[in-house]
């Protein structure tokens, strides 16, 4: 698949996968949500080959969803933070679980917790327009050649 060319595509689903598409981002960014800011414990957590590590941090860095910040001189060491693009992208997260604990599901799986109620998360997927969950009601898709 062309990065470049879904990059540019009219749809928001194809742009969004031409950076945050492999597994590697996606558990990035789970980790930089579970409060991971450094390499080290974002290497450690993932098993991941550094060079990778180095450049999925980067694309996520150039796409927004982290920023970098300068938190010893000598040496000199960078931590990553959420952007808000990134802690936008936690409802994502919660989705693909929420799939995966459906449909890949079996065994032990990591549950989360809302920190305040300590009442598990169960996410749903709801149109704000509509209040209809997501996948309940047909759609349709309109390309902007369309509108």
């Amino acid at each position: 698949m062309d990065n470049e060319n879904i990059s540019s595509d009219s749809c928001p689903i194809a742009r969004s996968l031409a950076f945050a598409g492999d597994a590697w981002s996606i558990l990035i960014l789970r980790d930089a949500h579970g409060g991971l800011t450094r390499f080290d414990q974002f290497r450690k957590s993932l098993g991941i080959a550094p060079t990778m590590l180095t450049r999925r941090l980067a694309t996520l860095t150039e796409e927004g969803l982290l920023e970098k910040r300068r938190y010893s001189e000598h040496p000199p060491r960078e931590e990553y933070l959420l952007t808000a693009a990134g802690r936008d992208f936690l409802p994502v997260l919660f989705m693909i679980g929420a799939w995966g604990r459906q449909y890949r599901g079996g065994g032990k799986l990591t549950r989360f917790f809302d920190a305040e109620t300590g009442t598990e998360i169960k996410a749903v997927a709801v149109d704000e327009v509509t209040g209809a969950k997501i996948g309940t009601r047909p759609m349709r898709m309109v390309t902007p050649d369309e509108s």
